[in-house]
């Protein structure tokens, strides 16, 4: 079989599963199986259409627009995103609202950085306010008010997350801490407990007291005012004293806490002054070592910071990122042997996948009109996986698109020779015109 036409039907396989996803409502699972279906037909525009539908869903609306405007430019007639780019267009307030959003978002994750929480807290609720279907923002108020032991406002939080994405990872793994710090996990482990712990009960099971008697609605109101006053009073009673003395308790211990900071403030700023001089001279010293070290060194220093970068990618699950970071590394000035087997398991991991997700990059360049920018991804690419037709066909047409025909019409060539019995090549002898 054709190697074009199985990666199209596995490509329609994938697609078919993130749709059954997102009707389910399990968006993450969706989105997964959706970007899945690009890796192997870049040109499915249903794919990217619903997976900028999740996108939007979550309040990522930058990432869906991308994904809308490269499937216009791949498919300009009868494509669905067509409409969805009008929707957008013609409220433009819904943009402005997402940009603010977004830079609230980067903001509060800044201040959670350094350890300011309660300015993050603020941030993120005017954001949610404003989108409550922003998942990440929603997620992050909830760790955040997690780790400030509010349970409850977490709570909140991730159940407006499980209702727009019920198998968010993230989500049911905080969910999961909340109840069990608010108890309600050995609550709902009980009621289950007892609902599988007895038998189904008969009709002759049933035994009426001889002194049952049905309550007229009357009663029953009359029963429901009574049970209300008494609840009321009980708490006036019981609880409303422990919740006023907890407050004031927890109010001095805040003033005494301010007071003793203030104290050590005082005392610590006279230490400070004592400290710059030395400060202003041990950083002109680390200066001029810097300086000695870099005209030393050369490029070596910003290849093992490259280096660097992609592991702190990484660990935020950021593989675009490394993969952009990589593209520009020169690999062979990192020299130090116990760094060999990072660089070797990175080096697998771009031969793997690095050079789709370049490819990617390279299509969303075009697809906004910078075809240079989009050249340079394309090499990139081909540089970790030189054997890619679709790469190369890419590569030629975004040459063409800059008026460099000559070097479009000799990489079409190249790939006519190379691959002459797949469709790149059909479509390759279409560009040069025989």
């Amino acid at each position: 079989m054709d190697y074009v036409k199985r990666n199209h039907q596995i490509a329609n396989s994938y697609y078919n599963l993130g749709l059954e996803k997102a009707q389910i409502r399990d968006l993450s699972g969706a989105a997964e199986c959706l970007k899945k279906s690009l890796r192997f037909n870049k040109y499915q525009t249903d794919s990217r259409n619903l997976l900028g539908l999740i996108y939007y869903e979550m309040g990522e609306v930058a990432d869906a627009i991308v994904q809308w405007v490269i499937s216009l430019n791949l498919q300009p007639e009868n494509n669905r995103c067509d409409y969805y780019l009008d929707e957008i267009q013609r409220k433009p307030g819904r943009l402005e609202v997402a940009s603010q959003n977004v830079k609230k978002y980067n903001q509060a994750l800044w201040y959670a950085q350094t350890g300011s929480y309660d300015l993050a807290i603020l941030q993120l609720v005017s954001a949610v306010e404003e989108n409550d279907h922003y998942v990440k923002a929603q997620l992050l108020l909830a760790l955040l008010c997690i780790s400030q032991e509010n349970y409850i406002r977490a709570g909140k939080a991730l159940r407006r997350v499980l209702q727009i994405d019920r198998s968010n990872q993230k989500a049911l793994w905080y969910m999961s801490v909340v109840k069990k710090n608010t108890g309600r996990a050995e609550i709902e482990r009980q009621q289950l407990d007892h609902a599988f712990s007895h038998s189904r009960l008969e009709d002759d099971n049933i035994i009426l007291p001889p002194t049952y008697r049905e309550s007229t609605g009357g009663q029953m109101v009359i029963h429901i005012l009574v049970g209300v006053v008494l609840g009321v009073a009980a708490f006036m009673t019981l609880v409303m004293p422990s919740i006023e003395e907890r407050i004031n308790s927890e109010h001095n211990q805040e003033i005494l806490e301010y007071s003793e900071q203030l104290s050590q403030s005082n005392i610590r700023a006279d230490q400070l002054e004592s400290q710059l001089a030395q400060a202003e001279g041990a950083r002109d010293t680390a200066e001029a070592s810097l300086e000695s070290v870099v005209s030393d060194s050369g490029g070596t220093i910003s290849q093992y910071a490259s280096l660097a970068r992609i592991l702190q990618a990484y660990r935020e699950d950021d593989f675009r990122t490394a993969v952009q970071i990589y593209a520009g590394m020169n690999t062979a000035l990192i020299t130090d042997p116990n760094l060999a087997p990072i660089l070797e398991e990175i080096q697998t991991d771009m031969a793997e996948d690095g050079y789709q997700v370049l490819d990617e990059l390279g299509d969303e360049a075009a697809g906004s009109g910078d075809y240079a920018g989009a050249v340079s991804y394309y090499d990139a690419s081909l540089r970790i996986q030189p054997d890619n037709a679709a790469v190369m066909y890419d590569k030629a047409a975004a040459l063409k698109a800059q008026g460099q025909e000559d070097e479009a019409d000799d990489l079409f060539g190249q790939i006519i020779d190379a691959y002459p019995d797949t469709d790149y090549a059909v479509m390759s002898r279409e560009q040069r015109g025989y």
